[in-house]
């Protein structure tokens, strides 16, 4: 179904990863270009968190961004401690943003943009993006292959290339990635010794 202009997706902005201080601040994992339009102060984020966070369905309101040693750092209301800021690490941050609207941050895109690309290997199509999976560790390509689905992990040296226009996504994956690792020549069975050989060389020799 086409979305609506009035329609709204969600964008991923950044990860909290861990308490800093003890006066609430938590250090950030940034996922956007732009910090300075996207974590301004009253910025309110929609929170992913399991269910079972006290924080689960409600909304993040930035105080301050700070930058202690090239890192990102948030103030953020209702989170006055530590052991606030602790409840909250590994928590994902969105945004909301118009769905007509294109992302002019680098590497940053909709889940919608990526759902239904072509996955190119070695100059090869091997299967199609079916699903984006935002875990609190990385985010998970569903990719489905002639061989079924596999789970490939969307980080920059995996993931290289992402072409919305051509409608492609090149991947570099490891060996055994997507597939079974061939076995080694280390793994072969050595051959057989010479029967006659052998035999020879345990008998005596005649006088």
């Amino acid at each position: 179904m086409p979305i609506s202009k009035n329609e709204t997706q969600q964008l991923r902005v950044g990860r909290l990863l861990k308490a800093h201080g003890l006066k609430g601040a938590i250090k950030l994992e940034l996922f956007t270009d732009d910090p300075a339009r996207r974590f301004v102060p009253g910025a309110v984020f929609t929170l992913q968190v399991p269910s079972g966070s006290p924080w689960h369905g409600k909304t993040l309101e930035l105080i301050e961004l700070k930058w202690f040693n090239s890192h990102a750092v948030g103030f953020f209301k209702g989170v006055p401690d530590r052991t606030a800021a602790e409840g909250l690490v590994k928590a994902i941050l969105w945004i909301d943003q118009d769905a007509d609207e294109q992302s002019s941050e680098e590497d940053a895109w909709f889940d919608h943009q990526l759902v239904g690309l072509d996955v190119i290997r070695d100059g090869e199509k091997i299967g199609v993006v079916r699903q984006v999976n935002h875990m609190p560790a990385q985010d998970l390509l569903v990719i489905e292959t002639p061989s079924g689905e596999v789970l490939v992990p969307f980080v920059k040296a995996i993931v290289p290339a992402v072409d919305i226009a051509a409608g492609t996504m090149t991947i570099t994956p490891p060996p055994g990635l997507l597939e079974e690792l061939p076995e080694s020549d280390d793994d072969e069975p050595a051959p057989a010794a010479d029967s006659a050989s052998a035999d020879t060389a345990a008998e005596p020799e005649a006088e």
